[in-house]
């Protein structure tokens, strides 16, 4: 592992469906914003309208260069279905240097 791996970010967000959660992490990739992204079945529990909501959901990490977490932050809101998406990028600390190599040539511009 490497202590130097500023630059890099991992962003989530959840979708109600594996469908639709697999269709965005696909275009985000295909897109060159993001290297990979892991979609994977959660369960949250958050309030919406006034109440406590209960549900399950699809999350997905997308990992990527931090000068293109604001990008592929519009990029995920714009194909959103939520009126209100989770969308947060979280700072990457530490990683393997070969790993942390291969997301920025995947996500460099061509």
């Amino acid at each position: 592992m490497t202590a130097n791996a500023q630059g890099f970010v991992v962003v989530t967000t959840t979708h109600e469906s594996e469908e639709q959660a697999r269709s965005l992490a696909s275009a985000a990739v295909r897109e060159r914003l993001a290297a990979c992204a892991q979609v994977y079945p959660v369960r949250s529990v958050y309030w919406w309208e006034g109440e406590v909501q209960d549900a399950e959901e699809w999350r997905i990490d997308l990992k990527t260069r931090a000068e293109l977490a604001d990008r592929l932050a519009g990029f995920v809101a714009g194909r959103h279905s939520y009126e209100t998406p989770e969308v947060i990028a979280v700072p990457v600390v530490s990683g393997s240097p070969d790993y942390l190599d291969w997301v920025a040539e995947e996500t460099a511009p061509r």
